[in-house]
């Protein structure tokens, strides 16, 4: 087996792992497991036609995420994230997603601000339509475009994470009518600053959002 070879079966290796363990994180962060329900390596291994080496694998990474509890001669079983998890998600964002907006300023291109206008847009379309799978598809790719623009590796994977986390919750927080609007708001006055290049109103603005969206949540008492 020559280096290309080898390269290859390395690198599909890895491919798999990783495919294993995004749809079990997914599943997790879905509710598609309750909490502490057993997570059975066999069935896993079934239903993803895998053997149970990678979902053991992903398994123990996500012990390390905290998403997963691996009982020694027991077994695993989900964490999930509790209210506080959430709580402690959003306060966090809210920092980092100011520090984002920030360095954003400094960063972007005007391709990226493109996109970003193009966002806009079709949020408020889709908000008065009421269409709330497109607006939280929309809520993705305004954030991750800002965490691609803050140039920053490592702020974008941990944004990246966090905003995964709290997936579902965003979903029905988006679900409201009132809260779609607003955020969308929020996202534009964000887009002036980004493009006006004032970093410190552009963080203002991004910590503000996400204050604003930990509050509605208080408010749906979710």
């Amino acid at each position: 087996m020559d280096d290309k070879d080898v390269h290859k079966e390395v690198t599909d290796k890895y491919s798999l792992r990783g495919r294993v363990f995004n749809k079990i994180r997914e599943d997790i962060l879905s509710g598609k497991y309750s909490q502490n329900e057993e997570l059975k390596e066999t069935s896993i291994g079934s239903e993803l036609g895998v053997s149970r080496t990678p979902v053991r694998e992903a398994l123990r990474q996500l012990e390390l995420e905290g998403l997963v509890n691996i009982i020694p001669n027991k077994g695993a079983y989900v964490n999930g994230i509790s209210e506080k998890d959430i709580h402690d998600i959003y306060i966090i964002r809210s920092y980092l997603e100011g520090l984002c907006a920030r360095w954003a300023c400094e960063h972007i291109t005007q391709e990226q601000i493109d996109e970003l206008e193009e966002v806009v847009y079709l949020s408020e379309f889709h908000a008065k339509k009421e269409h709330h799978e497109q607006i939280v598809e929309l809520d993705n790719k305004f954030h991750q475009l800002i965490y691609d623009a803050s140039d920053s590796k490592i702020l974008n994977h941990v944004l990246s994470d966090f905003h995964h986390y709290v997936q579902r919750i965003r979903k029905i927080t988006l679900s409201s009518d009132n809260r779609a609007a607003n955020s969308n708001k929020e996202h534009t006055a964000i887009l002036d600053a980004i493009r006006q290049r004032d970093g410190e109103k552009a963080e203002f603005l991004a910590h503000e959002h996400i204050m604003n969206t930990i509050k509605n949540i208080s408010e749906q008492g979710l």
